[in-house]
């Protein structure tokens, strides 16, 4: 038995000894760049092999030393730049497709007011030449929308009296919310006496009916232009400034507030560094509001017949004459018109909406 174990044992070393093959080609081959790149970077093929020599069968010895660079772990991915604000915001609106619908037709309709008029020609300020207009026409190809009851062209009515709308309804808002702003924000911040005297003139003033002020007013004064913007954002900024006021009443109790007091900071720094930011987003969607408001105001005082004065015309007021042709049947000088304010009305709405939610921070990318 020793006999034929010797035997085995020497029978595998001459396969071993084959399997390697002459001793000098070995030696030049593990030496040459191909067999380093082989037995570094491609394994543990070769020390499988020289194990198997040197008495390891399995080349188990020494492989604990040696790296699988096949094996090793991916490397870490390169860190994204910091995505701008405003593209957050962009993103959070492009998602309300509603918003994204409702800006599209304002900005048609913005475009065919103040740009249309350059296409499509029409008398819209000369009214001696309009005794030899035919009224009542029903729209055709030389009058689109038809012509109303005093000869004017109804899509060019609508366009001229969109012009006054929209800027009167523009400006008159921006009165409202900046009024509103301020005196919300001083109301709520400092709080206390001054708060309570404040906010009981708010009450007084929301108690009186808003149209029937408006009506007194434009009865007393005249009626103009510069006038109705004025008594329009003067009255309407009531309701604004005490949804300011409920923002500034919490954000001066947060902790970045307090902090910012405590170090000695003043009231006025505090409003303009953390009240006022943080309080953007209802300042943008009462301010989207309050155009509407103030559109929906004018348009009231123009279908009662205290409107813009003729020449000028308004939505309203267009509406008022068109209602009154109703029941013989021109209906195009109504119903465009009406369409036409309703949809800005919505569209303006529906975009604040949108705006809440862009300025809300917790609807952003982290």
């Amino acid at each position: 038995m020793e006999r034929a174990a010797t035997e085995d044992a020497a029978r595998n070393f001459e396969l071993d000894e084959g399997r390697l093959g002459d001793p000098e080609e070995e030696s030049l081959r593990l030496n040459s760049p191909a067999s380093a790149m082989g037995l570094y970077g491609g394994g543990v093929r070769m020390h499988d092999r020289l194990g198997e020599v040197a008495g390891d069968p399995m080349g188990l010895a020494e492989r604990e030393g040696f790296v699988d660079v096949a094996d090793a772990a991916p490397a870490l991915p390169v860190t994204a730049a910091p995505v701008p604000q405003w593209r957050q915001m962009l993103e959070v609106f492009a998602q309300n497709r509603l918003a994204i619908v409702s800006t599209i037709v304002l900005a048609v309709i913005v475009l065919g007011c103040f740009i249309g008029p350059h296409f499509y020609v029409t008398n819209q300020t000369n009214a001696n030449t309009i005794i030899y207009a035919t009224p009542n026409l029903a729209p055709s190809s030389a009058h689109w929308l038809g012509t109303d009851f005093q000869g004017w062209d109804v899509l060019g009515r609508i366009m001229y009296a969109g012009q006054y709308s929209l800027s009167l309804g523009l400006f008159a808002g921006l009165i409202t919310i900046v009024i509103g702003t301020v005196y919300g924000m001083a109301a709520g911040f400092f709080g206390g006496v001054p708060d309570a005297v404040m906010m009981r003139f708010i009450d007084a003033a929301l108690s009186i009916p808003y149209l029937f002020l408006l009506v007194a007013l434009v009865t007393i004064f005249h009626n103009t232009t510069t006038f109705l913007i004025l008594v329009i954002g003067l009255t309407g900024w009531w309701g604004n400034s005490r949804i300011i006021r409920g923002d500034a009443l919490v954000i001066r109790d947060l902790e970045y507030s307090l902090a910012a007091t405590s170090m000695g900071a003043r009231r006025t720094h505090v409003i303009r560094r953390h009240v006022f930011p943080n309080s953007m987003g209802n300042i943008v969607t009462v301010g989207t509001f309050s155009v509407a408001d103030a559109i929906l105001a004018l348009s009231a005082l123009g279908f009662i017949g205290f409107g813009i004065q003729q020449p000028a015309v308004d939505w309203g007021t267009q509406m008022f004459y068109g209602s009154q042709q109703l029941i013989n049947g021109y209906w195009w000088e109504f119903y465009p018109v009406a369409v036409t304010f309703v949809a800005v009305i919505l569209c303006i709405n529906y975009m604040g909406d949108a705006l809440r939610d862009v300025f809300e921070v917790r609807l952003r990318q982290r």
